[in-house]
């Protein structure tokens, strides 16, 4: 039998390296993180090295694990008087309207690379330099410009990325005007940032070389991370929360992850229902998620948050809720069965690098959706708030799936609605990730409002709740991007992509 790999990646680089990975001997892990690194390296404005993930492995025979590389509040051993510095407002069209905050004092401690590393030593068959080699190729090679980055760096790249000369090149063409989809980019320090990463290890990004200029160019324009924070972040192996859907034994990401538990509660509630219908999805959307804007998102402990969450829908189903952009995804399953789910976030971007690597940095401080309590309001070391919720899950008769998502706080909702109709309904996963969908959001003033996609029964659904909605058309890109990876009974694989976002799927016979 002809050994395959399912891969469902963000573009045709991250597609193109995790091929070159995989027809190298490499397993899903390692097929997975390959492919993050090249979207991370290729993708400017959508994700960077400069970011945080999350890594979500279920190994053929073993227990499943969650691997926490998320952003981390900086500052230990800073004085009080350091905190609140180094923001600066920017407001842009994106999204309708978009407020955020950029520059040095809005970068959290990154965490993805080191927390790949783990999963490579850990679970890969390859080395940590043939898995990162290939994105340094990429960057020298020259990569094609996303329509997706296209149209966010539309936005930000005279507004955001103009605090920073370094990052402004790499989002701009030569004559200054904003780089278009189907544009030829270099990052050539990046490039050489790579190769230094595949032949010393992630720890470059922390105590190396390239931690130490971070460290000297946060200190002198009002940045918080300091020497020890990167000295003392540590990847945390978790294990996963589990819950019974239909058929399917899913792992998700557990707290202090926001997005894991979320999905965890909607899809567990949506199994009440068994065959469930729109009006079951709106209601389970609008608790939850009422309760999630109302009350977790204020905590400051969200690890026993999001215990306590989980606890109270057990015991007393969603009447025990008190009340009161980027991101990218890989999903890979390999013919062994092992899943692998990655989803990696910088947030809007800091507008910033970390001078002559190339590498642009997150804006984790700066994003007011994940910082409830204030800007610059947690203790150090914390690791911050993510509706991040890559996701893998079994069968008893052998099927196996790794799934997830970007779309900030439609992440979990567009996963509730994929899994709910593939676990629930028996849907094909291609169906399911193409089948219209339904966010409720809540305003101002705290009521709330559907936003969703052109569908006949979502409309009937939202009169007969008297719930106002906005209609995005069909396939918008406000709803998420869900990328999929499965393996049916019969031992073949599938990979599915989603239309709202440039999806990249295959399956490679190796």
């Amino acid at each position: 039998m002809v050994k395959q790999v399912a891969i469902a990646a963000t573009g045709p680089v991250s597609l193109r390296v995790a091929t070159q990975v995989a027809r190298a001997g490499g397993n899903a892990v390692d097929i997975a993180v390959a492919a993050a690194i090249a979207a991370m390296s290729t993708e400017p404005g959508i994700v960077s090295l400069g970011a945080g993930a999350f890594v979500n492995i279920w190994p053929e025979g073993a227990e499943p694990q969650v691997i926490d590389g998320n952003v981390e509040m900086p500052g230990r051993g800073l004085s009080k008087d350091r905190f609140g510095q180094g923001l600066t407002e920017i407001t842009t069209g994106y999204g309708g309207g978009t407020s955020m905050y950029g520059g040095h004092g809005s970068v959290a401690t990154p965490g993805a690379l080191a927390a790949y590393e783990v999963a490579v030593e850990e679970h890969g068959s390859l080395s940590w330099a043939d898995v990162v080699s290939p994105s340094a190729q990429a960057c020298r090679d020259g990569y094609p410009i996303g329509a997706a980055a296209a149209r966010y760096l539309a936005f930000t790249s005279h507004s955001l990325f103009a605090l920073d000369p370094e990052a402004q090149a790499l989002v701009t063409r030569p004559d200054g005007s904003p780089v278009q989809a189907g544009d030829t980019a270099y990052n050539h320090q990046l490039a050489e940032t790579l190769d230094l990463i595949a032949a010393e290890g992630a720890s470059v990004m922390s105590t190396g070389q390239i931690g130490r200029a971070m460290v000297n160019d946060m200190a002198a324009h009002g940045g918080l991370i300091t020497h020890r924070d990167l000295a003392e972040y540590t990847p945390l192996v978790r294990p996963p929360l589990r819950r019974q859907v239909g058929d399917w034994d899913l792992a998700f990401n557990p707290p202090p992850s926001v997005g894991g538990p979320m999905l965890a509660v909607m899809l567990g509630e949506l199994g009440r229902y068994g065959y469930w219908h729109w009006p079951d999805i709106i209601a389970i959307q609008r608790a939850v998620l009422s309760y999630r804007v109302q009350v977790h998102d204020f905590a400051r402990d969200l690890e026993a948050a999001g215990h306590e969450l989980l606890l109270q829908v057990e015991r007393h189903g969603l009447a025990g809720l008190p009340t009161s952009s980027s991101t990218a995804n890989i999903s890979v399953v390999d013919a062994e069965g092992t899943a692998c789910a990655i989803t990696c976030s910088s947030g809007y971007a800091a507008g910033i690098t970390i001078p002559g690597t190339g590498i642009i940095l997150n804006n984790a401080l700066g994003e007011i959706e994940l910082n409830r309590l204030g800007l610059h309001a947690l203790a150090p070391g914390t690791r911050m708030a993510s509706n991040m919720a890559p996701t893998t899950g079994r069968t008893r008769d052998g099927r196996s799936l790794a799934i997830g998502s970007p779309g900030a706080d439609r992440i979990t909702t567009a996963l509730m609605q994929v899994l709910g109709q593939g676990c629930l309904h028996g849907e094909d996963l291609q169906h399911a990730i193409e089948a219209a969908r339904v966010h409720v959001r809540f305003d101002e003033a705290g009521a709330a409002v559907a936003e969703h996609e052109s569908d006949p029964e979502i409309t009937a659904a939202l009169a007969e709740m008297g719930l106002p909605g906005t209609d995005h058309g069909p396939l918008s890109m406000y709803f998420g991007g869900v990328g999929a990876a499965y393996r049916r009974v019969d031992g073949g694989l599938q990979a599915a992509g989603d239309p709202r976002r440039e999806a990249a799927v295959d399956v490679i016979s190796l």
